[in-house]
């Protein structure tokens, strides 16, 4: 059936409820399911370079399950049990899906972003008390082993490091160069260091023990990461065969292709973009161990996509932007959707790309907290440039009042909460302290066993027609490309300097990235320093690049409120009109924000006057990459 409107995901839940449904319990009985239906179809590719000729290796369905069982038995073989713990700081490749995959069929996998410091990873190899961690052998151009083997040395939990190899997939004159440049890597932990493809290769190619029958937790997944401990998720089988299973039922057949340049440790790639693929047998392409930050990605993109036939592509605003600005230069007739995620889609960029592409693109919305999905605008339906979209069947989406605790009415701004298969009631963070306050009780619908509503930190409302709309964070998390940042790091990293009183950190409307962070800082009285310094300083004291402030001022005095904690609204205002005017004048458009203000629907808006002749058209293209919305003072 297609998926168009709210009738439709009706329909969809009125034919039974969840825990009806006749689904796998586990990853690999999912895995398994479709290895028997398309066992000689392509499942997964992966190609080292981002050239349209680059050297491509594909596994079948059938390939794809067996390696997924030498890879589990290989873990089990290592000591992992059900609730043991396989970390991995890996790019993208055909050994990460593996890892991904045997990890949660073994024990519970924990995917870590490998741009973290090692303080960072060590601390989550703790909280996660990890048995085993899989990480690249040394390779030109990546500091990324080192890094793991401080983290390890610092989490003495681990017992046995894995190493990928990545010159496997090279050919001509690099294979026989990297061995020569190749990077020593000291080691300094206690962990045995095995190679990961001689072990797999020794585990036979079916299980050597027995899958698990019940639902349990398979997959730990960091949030943010940006400020000390990020904090761990848990993910039951139920909520990753919820995901896939939305894949499978609403977007993609066995015909599809669609290609992931995102990470495999964000829940993005692994549990949407993987998990259809695994429920539908659609094949998926990695390009590049970087993905869309690899070498040639934007370059040789369109390339890609007529040499892999791709017809759903799966990106975010940032990588659009970067599209827009290399030409069209292949055939994607095939290609026929976009699946945008993790940041609000400017509307001319979506107008942009659409009319480049030809495609359709459908943004969404989802939380590493509720295994990911939540909404989506409706493939074949109407999709309102903006908005989030309406809930995928079996998720109800409430929007509870911050002050009452209240369900809000239509178009009334309050906090986003989701019941949903993915959502795990009262148990969302490892650490339990993490979990209080974090749900509302809430009567079940369809969803059968879901008694608790996530809240979301994220404000917005739900429209007349059933769309939802985000119009801020209450958690006040900076996006940056859809990397969460929190600003109390930055914030504390200058609470450090004896010159600063107070410092508040926003994310400032950024064209490419959709914010990055802007800081503003008041200093102590009778205090001297420069704008310049302590740029520096917050840089020294923040580790990760990403967190560093794009913008620093210093202010007579920060807006407060009457308890005196700051008014970062002010702030926000006083970013988007900077930014704004800066824009304006690079364009050379005669016009100036006069005022932001904040509307209950669209969030703060920006009112311009003109000082000369300028079209809606002239603003559009000085200002139609920035997702906060404009309007002409009356």
């Amino acid at each position: 059936m297609t998926y168009a409107s709210v009738a439709d995901r009706n329909a969809i839940e009125n034919e039974t409820v969840w825990s009806e449904r006749s689904l796998p319990v586990t990853t690999f009985q999912l895995l398994s399911e479709t290895a028997a239906k398309f066992s000689d179809r392509k499942a997964l590719s992966f190609q080292l370079f981002s050239e349209p000729t680059a050297k491509c290796e594909t596994f079948t369905w059938a390939e794809l399950q067996q390696k997924t069982a030498q890879v589990a038995n290989m873990f089990r073989d290592l000591g992992v049990g059900e609730t043991d713990v396989v970390a991995y700081l890996l790019p993208n490749a055909n050994e990460t899906v593996l890892t991904y995959l045997g990890g949660q069929v073994a024990g519970i996998v924990n995917p870590i972003n490998p741009l973290l410091e090692a303080e960072q990873i060590a601390a989550i190899l703790r909280e996660t008390n990890a048995k085993v961690v899989v990480t690249l052998r040394a390779f030109p151009k990546s500091d990324l082993p080192q890094t793991v083997a401080k983290a390890v040395a610092m989490a003495p939990n681990v017992q046995t490091v894995l190493e990928v190899d990545l010159h496997r997939y090279l050919t001509g004159v690099k294979k026989l160069i990297v061995p020569l440049i190749r990077p020593k890597n000291p080691v300094t932990h206690n962990a045995q260091v095995l190679d990961f493809n001689a072990e797999m290769n020794r585990r036979p190619k079916t299980l050597s023990f027995e899958d698990s029958k019940v639902d349990r937790v398979a997959a730990y997944f960091h949030t943010g990461g940006t400020t000390g401990m990020p904090k761990v998720a848990q993910h039951r089988y139920s909520g990753i065969v919820y995901n896939a299973w939305l894949g499978a039922r609403l977007l993609f057949t066995e015909n599809d292709v669609q290609i992931c340049p995102l990470p495999m440790f964000h829940v993005f790639a692994a549990i949407v973009s993987l998990g259809a693929s695994l429920a539908s047998g659609a094949q998926v392409v990695f390009p590049t161990p970087q993905g869309y930050r690899g070498d040639g990605v934007f370059d040789n993109f369109w390339k890609l996509i007529e040499r892999h036939k791709v017809t759903f592509m799966i990106t975010v605003p940032t990588a659009m932007s970067a599209l827009m600005q290399r030409k069209v230069d292949a055939d994607i007739s095939t290609l026929r959707l976009a699946f945008c995620g993790s940041a609000p889609l400017p509307l001319e960029l979506y107008r942009r790309f659409e009319e480049a592409a030809g495609v359709t693109i459908c943004e969404g919305y989802g939380l590493t907290e509720a295994t990911c999905l939540v909404s989506i605008n409706p493939p074949d339906g109407e999709k309102r440039v903006g908005s989030i979209g309406i809930p995928f069947p079996y998720t109800d989406v409430r929007i509870v009042s911050v002050a009452t605790q209240r369900d809000c009415g239509v178009d009334e701004v309050g906090e986003i909460c989701v019941a949903s298969p993915g959502v795990y009631d009262g148990q969302t963070y490892t650490d339990a302290s993490k979990n209080k306050d974090l749900f509302y009780p809430g009567a079940d619908s369809k969803i059968s066993d879901r008694r608790q509503y996530l809240r979301t930190g994220d404000l917005g409302r739900i429209d007349a027609d059933g769309y939802v709309w985000i119009t801020g964070r209450a958690k006040d998390l900076i996006i940056r490309g859809g990397h969460n940042i929190d600003p109390a790091e930055i914030e504390e990293a200058l609470a450090g300097h004896e010159a600063v009183a107070f410092a508040g950190a926003i994310g400032q409307p950024d064209a490419h990235a959709g914010e990055v962070p802007c800081v503003y800082v008041e200093l102590v009285a009778g205090a001297s320093v420069t704008e310049e310094e302590l740029m520096e300083f917050a840089k020294s004291k923040i580790h990760e690049r990403a967190a560093h402030p794009k913008y620093l001022e210093i202010m007579d005095e920060l807006p407060k409120t009457a308890v005196g904690k700051i008014f970062k609204p002010d702030l926000r205002k006083r970013a988007i009109t900077r930014v704004y005017n800066a824009a304006l004048e690079a364009a050379d458009v005669p016009v100036s924000v006069q005022a932001v203000t904040e509307d209950k629907k669209r969030g703060l808006v920006a009112h311009l006057i003109k000082s000369g002749d300028a079209t809606d058209a002239d603003i559009t293209k000085a200002l139609g990459a920035y997702t906060s919305p404009w309007d002409w003072v009356a």
